[in-house]
């Protein structure tokens, strides 16, 4: 209407509400589909703001702009879900994505691009979920999508809600569940296009002063004891579950909404002096059980996830037993070991029991989320185990035509080796972040003035694996097979594994979980023959070493093992491998 601010004024309500109501006109919607809306809020100081509202559901923003705008979405005919959700998953393996970077090409990848050159690479590889980060809409699209601005609103740079709706049916049809990466730690303090001071002050959404700011995020923090806000989170758990039909959800930032030093510059050992106490934030607290209670009571196939650094306990037990109600957390200890690992010791100075220490070392009867590597560790100023391993060799030597040096082949072994113990002893469920099952090679780093706006980095080169004459294709094919012997046992649903041996002089590693004997050899130069394990019978599933990994091929699958009455490691049964 020429943006007439006072055309269409609001009725004032009871606590703080406003209404306003627009009568059809000819049986049609007042606001055609497409329209762009702004809400105008007379401050307490008298001057004008204006405001995209907090419910907007699709907000675009113009090349020649900085701020977005909202777009009333309203089609003619909406997106039909046609396929069912898939049902509650006991084996959980974690595809961690990200749309726009989801292509080889530099540039914003699509939903559509998702749908149908991205889903069924996921399905190929084994994965049954895939999680799905920076969908809520977010106006610096090198924040990774942690700095939300429209709550309601899914990413408009991958395409339109309905693009996303048919990603997630196309998902269903293929078994796939779908989490979304939600954010209800923090939002972004841009105030034109975001909730930052809504109504002129502070104090909407969020704390007023100090405790409304994190310091190190530079974003706004809720305030959990307010009524109007916890409508406002929950109502939007509720709409991407029943408009959208999301899965479920992963919390980012849990251990920052736990506590009112947001995790900053504290260490947690695991006494529970460190979880329980004044320092931690009970109407976060509250808010997370009253989340995960009305996720379960209306959507009890739905699955939470908490990304929780601090360990506290009973997060991932029942709100009726005084838990925190998520399903799963994340052992984001696991990854940091790997690391710690590679970077400082030499091959012959790792430490078994620190290592299987590290991937049993869990809360019993809460389940974790295993994982060598995340996206944190692919961002620009980290490595991923792949770089860390093989770095510059992997500009020239990853091609098959070119010798193995004793650089790639240490790098390709472990890489296979790590992954395959942290799945396999780690926790309940597996994640990986995409690429990184290939080895991906440098960094993630999205467009910003510091490289030039360049999305060099900003890109998943998937082609990579597709070229037979690149050693990238034994780190996918293992990836995959390794994927679907855990659909095959179940491991990851079976009991925590049972550790035989983790012998430090022979640097190996045997355990057994769902009818499985996994045996690693970590020693950097010595192999074994006539080794004796704890097993009964014995013939090879998955073989680390094998051609089609990339391997050299020195155990014959063909030969089958038998036990003999030999007590080994405080068992009656052994085997020779």
């Amino acid at each position: 209407d020429g943006w007439n601010p006072f055309s269409h004024p609001y009725k004032k309500l009871e606590y703080g509400k406003w209404e306003l109501l627009i009568p059809p006109e000819d049986g049609h919607s007042p606001v055609p589909h497409g329209s762009k809306l702004k809400v105008v809020i007379r401050a307490q100081s008298g001057a004008l703001l204006y405001r995209i509202s907090p419910w907007a559901r699709y907000v675009v923003r113009d090349e020649d702009k900085v701020n977005y705008d909202w777009v009333h979405w309203n089609p003619p005919q909406s997106y039909i879900h046609k396929n069912p959700s898939p049902k509650r998953l006991k084996s959980l393996r974690i595809y961690e994505s990200h749309v726009g970077i989801a292509s080889p090409e530099g540039k914003v990848a699509s939903y559509k691009n998702f749908t149908y050159n991205v889903l069924p690479r996921i399905k190929d590889l084994g994965y049954n979920c895939v999680q799905l980060m920076a969908i809520m809409e977010h106006a610096y699209y090198a924040s990774f999508g942690y700095q939300i601005t429209s709550f309601f609103a899914a990413s408009s740079r991958y395409g339109t809600p309905d693009d996303l709706k048919e990603m997630i049916d196309v998902a269903h049809s293929m078994d796939i569940t779908v989490l979304l990466d939600v954010v209800h730690s923090h939002a972004s303090k841009n105030s034109e296009d975001g909730l930052n001071q809504f109504d002129g002050t502070d104090s909407c959404f969020f704390h007023s002063g100090y405790r409304g700011n994190h310091q190190l995020w530079d974003s706004r923090l809720f305030d959990y004891a307010n009524w109007e806000v916890l409508r406002f989170l929950l109502s939007n758990l509720r709409m991407w579950i029943e408009d959208y039909r999301f899965d479920g959800f992963r919390f980012d930032g849990v251990t920052s909404m736990l506590y009112h030093h947001h995790g900053i510059g504290t260490g947690f050992s695991g006494d529970y002096n460190e979880y329980f106490g004044l320092h931690v934030d009970e109407d976060a607290l509250c808010y997370l059980m009253l989340a995960n209670h009305m996720i379960n009571t209306l959507h009890p196939e739905c699955i939470t996830i908490a990304e929780d650094v601090s360990g506290m306990p009973a997060l991932c037990r029942p709100v009726e037993e005084g838990g925190g109600g998520f399903d799963y957390r994340l052992a984001m200890a696991i990854p940091d070991k790997w690391i710690q690992i590679i970077k400082e010791l030499k091959d012959e100075d790792w430490n078994m029991g620190n290592i299987v220490h590290t991937l049993t070392n869990r809360r019993h009867e809460e389940k974790y989320i295993a994982y060598a590597e995340s996206h944190d560790q692919a961002l620009v100023g980290d490595k991923t185990l792949a770089f860390r391993l093989m770095d510059a060799e992997m500009y020239t030597n990853m091609s098959v035509l070119m010798p193995l040096t004793p650089i790639i082949d240490r790098g390709i072994q472990l890489h296979k080796m790590i992954r395959l113990i942290t799945h396999a002893l780690g926790g309940e469920s597996y994640l990986n972040f995409m690429g990184n099952e290939f080895g991906h090679p440098e960094w993630l780093d999205f467009p910003r003035i510091g490289n030039n706006e360049s999305y060099h980095y900003a890109r998943r080169q998937f082609n990579l694996t597709e070229d037979d004459l690149l050693r990238y294709k034994f780190l996918n094919a293992f990836d995959r097979d390794m994927n679907r012997l855990e659909e095959r046992f179940g491991w990851l649903a079976s009991p925590q594994a049972y550790v035989s041996e983790k012998h430090e002089g022979n640097k190996v590693i045997a355990f057994e979980r769902a009818g499985l004997i996994f045996i690693f050899n970590f020693h950097p130069y010595q192999s074994y023959v006539d080794y004796r394990v704890v097993a009964f019978r014995y013939k090879i599933l998955l073989d680390s070493d094998a051609g089609e990994y990339g391997g050299h091929q020195r155990l014959d699958h063909n030969t089958e093992y038998f036990s003999e009455e030999f007590p080994h490691n405080y068992r009656p049964n052994s085997i020779m491998v």
